[in-house]
């Protein structure tokens, strides 16, 4: 937590706010121009363009919120919200501030062994989510899970009408969270005076790391006001621009570029649901997209489709990107292709995006930089010994302000252990200066692959492994890929039969891991490279797949 004098130094200066939440930019959107679309969600499966305005907006976001506090919801209570890109995801975070609960976005690729870790930590009373998505049971995963989570009180579907799946005895969102109050199945609290004020904690979104368990990341109205204003302040950002990105909202990049920063702005955001770069193409022309944020993949996407579609993207001015080095080709055909101009940026969920270049810099800068601070945030880069090095060299690189999150969900002991003793927080990321202000990431004192711009949280996807029977000992270490930046390769020591690809996938998926941490190539060697101590000497194994 942050000291009293911190916090009134960050009001005093804008970067947070005194009286006003996510709720509260929702009004002000509603009053100032509601008939303005405020969300626009497109469907990779053909269904109809669904469009909210902000007055529309609005009144469903007091009705859900009615809706879950007759389910029971209470203040500070976390509702689970396992939803692919939706109103239905945007509309119930706001009404869960509305009554003064906590959002907690589930990605929808998490499976039975995520998603009751998460519950059970959080001890969330409800679970909204699809009843399937992608073709996998949402249904059933819930009914699972609310099994063996006891706190699971309510579990509510999206998606219900039409559906032959059996339910479970769950809740159809449509009339429990949105039916008129006396309706048959319909619910309804009293929403008054619980409201969720600035310091209250506005989401709790899980985020994994190298201790084997998802740590469960907390931000309030607050610090997520800061990153979303810091943002648009960096990046000249207006009320009418048009923003879309390619990740899921219940991941921090989604929640914060594609959805709260919009809403400050009180401007449209549009959502598909699904990634298909072609649809996407469709998008940003017909919806005359004027801002993109996503990570590297989503931008080679891109520009490899629009080369061969051609579409008028003449509407788009800005792509910003990180989670990877962005080559300078990349600079030049986001320009030549896109028509946009190209922006770098470092974050985490901690901190969402404390570094980012500038449309004061060169054009060039995004593909030397990794950005420079945002006003409201301090980075140091340190050496062993904690001093600061010299320029140039490579440190550990550490950040504190007004966007950092507040700690890890009952877990204080494991964020400590990455704070120093005047306050900075150790990302785990190795850096040097830019020479202009700035920092370059030059690598991960944590062992995690950023796929995609999804971490792969190495030591949990090892553990797995090793229960498989012909698995002596494992490593999984990163390979560089064109498209994602990273991949997982699983490098295996053999006891028996050496597993290829298929068993270890197999195995994986028996024990209920998300497809997105399996290792996607296999190496067998007789014995991992080890230093004196016993410690595999991951840095070999990389060289060796190059």
């Amino acid at each position: 937590m942050r000291s009293m004098d911190l916090a009134e130094t960050y009001r005093a200066r804008g970067w947070w706010r005194t009286d006003e939440t996510l709720v509260d930019d929702l009004r002000r959107a509603a009053r100032e121009h509601p008939d303005r679309r405020a969300v626009v969600v497109w469907h990779t499966d053909g269904r109809d363009t669904e469009t909210l305005t902000y007055a529309e907006l609005e009144r469903r976001v007091d009705r859900i919120a009615a809706g879950l506090a007759g389910l029971g919801v209470e203040r500070g209570d976390v509702v689970t919200l396992q939803l692919p890109n939706s109103w239905q995801l945007l509309a119930t975070t706001l009404a869960c501030a509305r009554i003064g609960a906590v959002a907690g976005p589930v990605l929808p690729i998490m499976r039975k062994r995520e998603l009751t870790f998460m519950t059970e930590l959080t001890k969330s009373p409800v679970y909204i989510g699809p009843v399937e998505h992608r073709g996998f049971s949402h249904a059933q995963l819930s009914e699972e899970v609310a099994r063996e989570v006891a706190s699971i009180r309510e579990r509510v579907l999206v998606g219900v009408a039409g559906s032959t799946a059996d339910l479970g005895g769950a809740r159809d969102f449509d009339t429990a969270l949105l039916g008129e109050p006396g309706t048959e199945g319909a619910v309804f609290g009293d929403i008054e005076g619980r409201e969720a004020k600035p310091d209250d904690l506005a989401y709790v979104m899980f985020t994994s790391g190298t201790t084997g368990e998802p740590k469960g990341v907390m931000h309030s109205h607050n610090t997520l006001h800061a990153t979303n204003r810091m943002q648009i302040d960096a990046l000249h950002l207006r009320d009418d621009e048009v923003t879309a990105m390619g990740s899921p909202t219940t991941h921090n990049a989604g929640w914060t570029w594609n959805f709260t920063m919009p809403l400050l702005l009180g401007a449209t955001c549009v959502h598909i649901d699904n990634w298909d770069a072609d649809l996407m193409l469709r998008v940003l022309e017909e919806e005359k997209v004027t801002f993109f944020m996503g990570a590297p993949p989503f931008l080679v996407d891109l520009i490899d489709r629009q080369r061969a579609e051609g579409r008028d993207l003449s509407s788009l001015h800005t792509f910003a990107t990180g989670s990877a080095p962005i080559p300078p080709v990349l600079v030049e055909q986001a320009r030549d292709v896109l028509g946009c101009r190209l922006y770098a940026l470092w974050g985490m969920t901690e901190n969402g995006a404390p570094t980012i270049t500038r449309p004061e810099d060169p054009e060039m800068r995004a593909a030397e930089s990794d950005g420079s601070p945002v006003p409201g945030m301090e980075v140091r880069i340190v050496g062993e010994d904690g001093a600061e090095v010299a320029p140039g060299e490579t440190g550990r690189l550490q950040v504190r302000g007004a966007t950092q999150c507040l700690g890890y969900f009952r877990r204080p002991e494991v964020y400590e252990d990455n704070l120093t003793a005047d306050g900075w927080f150790d990302t785990g990321d190795l850096a040097r200066s830019d020479g202009h202000g700035g920092i370059r990431i030059a690598g991960r004192e944590k062992d995690v692959i950023s796929r995609g711009g999804e971490k792969v949280p190495v030591v949990e996807v090892e553990a797995a492994l090793l229960r498989h029977p012909d698995i002596k000992d494992v490593a999984v270490v990163a390979y560089p890929d064109d498209r994602l930046g990273e991949r997982a390769c699983a490098v295996i020591v053999p006891q028996g039969t050496p597993p290829e690809l298929p068993a270890l996938r197999e195995h994986l998926d028996g024990l209920g891991m998300a497809k997105q941490y399996w290792p996607e190539r296999v190496e067998h060697v007789g014995e991992l490279p080890t230093t004196p101590s016993g410690k595999v000497q991951k840095f070999k194994l990389r060289e060796q797949l190059v």
